[in-house]
């Protein structure tokens, strides 16, 4: 593989924004990464005659996680920082990757991050370090989604099987039932529209994940890409099943049926609780989400309902996945063995995947919660008691077959922001923003160093 101009574009790129590292990296007598001292544990640390592994994650109960692993374990501990979610996390991570230490042994990573990382000999994988032992707690789909190529380079935790969340007040009050397919969406949506109801849907230019989502769903495979094909990368951007997604949403946006201003932005969050949008087309974490912003409360409390995704063709449904998350394990790790024992291990004991998924803080991607009764057949209160899990979101999870990232994803991201923005402000149809995007990422992935396969 021409690794050396690929690892350039990829470092520069992580670089960016970049923030200093923490103190973390180098490696002790414990057995662990750097920074093993207490004093550098947001946790404490129970039995301080075992070696410790150092961890960065930023789930938000993320030191109970780690206390109950260590309680646990007679093997190792866990000295757990929060560096940050996302990218503040990614960006100090970067910064010792190149430096060569600072590293954790352990860290949380989305698993479109891990080809990146992966790609800059920065991850170890996991494949003859326990994987074997957890392979059938996680579905085909997990497993893929935190690969690259045969190599498995993260221990999935939770995940976004995406379904239809709808605002039953205004469902009622037109008299709407909810689409399953996307021609039936159209349908919906210009009806809502001729009785003088909000907008649909959003189609938003700062979410290119979802409507990634959205090209999985209608078969597409936007990217191949294995290490192990020296620098090969094949891009499909501009596939038919691709064009006639973006042609579809181009023709929502001409006929006024859904709203293209940014998500997750205050004014989006304002709209979504006066009842400007009939659906959110979303994940499985999104009930968390939108109760922490502040809906769901006051005026649209009580009003939320969730159904499975409109499908291309319902005789051959499709599940899709917005988000998800993993452990990896730094190369820098001074003992890969007992740092993937941690990955395995932590957020993988009963009372921290309860707590996470009760709180709205995960959605398990573990088969033994997905298959349990209380799982199953919890009455979602953000959904008005919908047994939304049994309904919607397992079998989104079950059926779900994986993605292919690759190390090209963030600028991917931005170029297909760029091309959501043309068709949104008119200047592009969907076909043509399709073909402008695989000419900018077949460029760029060529200027990199790889041999695009088209």
């Amino acid at each position: 593989m021409k690794t050396k101009p690929v690892l350039a574009a990829v470092t520069a790129l992580a670089l960016a924004g970049a923030l200093s590292a923490c103190t973390a990296g180098g490696g002790d007598e414990n057995g662990g990464g750097g920074g093993n001292e207490d004093a550098n544990c947001t946790n404490s640390i129970p039995k301080e005659d075992l070696p410790i592994v150092t961890m960065w994650a930023w789930y938000p109960n993320m030191e109970t996680v780690v206390d109950n692993f260590n309680e646990a374990s007679d093997d190792v501990q866990v000295c757990w920082t929060n560096a940050g979610a996302g990218g503040d996390a990614y960006d100090k991570f970067q910064t010792a990757v190149t430096a060569g230490s600072g590293a954790p042994d352990v860290m949380m990573v989305e698993a479109d991050r891990i080809p990146t990382f992966q790609v800059q000999d920065a991850l170890v994988d996991l494949t003859d370090l326990g994987y074997a032992d957890v392979e059938a707690d996680f579905s085909e789909g997990a497993w893929k989604d935190v690969s690259v190529g045969d190599a498995v380079y993260g221990a999935p935790v939770d995940g976004g099987p995406m379904g239809m969340i709808y605002r039953t007040d205004i469902f009622e009050q037109y008299g709407l039932t909810a689409p399953t397919t996307w021609a039936e969406l159209e349908t919906t949506a210009q009806a809502l529209k001729d009785a003088g109801g909000p907008v649909f849907a959003s189609f938003a230019a700062n979410q290119p994940a979802t409507t990634t989502a959205y090209f999985y769903g209608n078969g597409a495979e936007p990217f191949t890409y294995d290490p192990a094909n020296e620098g090969e990368i094949g891009i499909n951007l501009n596939s038919p099943e691709i064009k006639e997604v973006l042609d579809y949403w181009d023709g929502l946006v001409d006929k006024g049926l859904v709203g293209t201003e940014d998500q997750f932005t205050p004014e989006y969050i304002a709209g979504v609780i006066g009842g400007d949008y009939a659906t959110y087309l979303s994940a499985a974490w999104a009930p968390g989400y939108l109760q922490g912003a502040g809906v769901g409360e006051g005026a649209d409390a009580g009003v939320w309902g969730v159904a499975p995704m409109p499908q291309w063709d319902p005789a051959n449904p499709i599940a899709i996945n917005w988000g998800g998350s993993a452990f990896v394990v730094s190369s820098q790790a001074a003992d890969p063995e007992l740092a993937a024992k941690v990955a395995f291990g932590v957020y993988a004991d009963q009372a921290s995947l309860d707590e996470g998924w009760q709180q709205q803080i995960i959605f398990p991607l573990n088969a033994n919660v997905l298959s349990s009764s209380e799982f199953q057949d919890y009455e979602v209160p953000f959904f008005s008691g919908q047994q939304a899990n049994k309904e919607v979101y397992v079998p989104a999870a079950d059926a779900y077959t994986g993605m292919t990232y690759t190390p090209l994803g963030q600028y991917y991201y931005t170029a297909l922001t760029n091309q959501i923005a043309a068709i949104i402000d008119g200047s592009a149809t969907g076909s043509e923003a399709a073909d402008a995007l695989q000419a900018d990422v077949v460029a760029y992935a060529e200027e990199q160093g790889f041999t695009v396969v088209e």
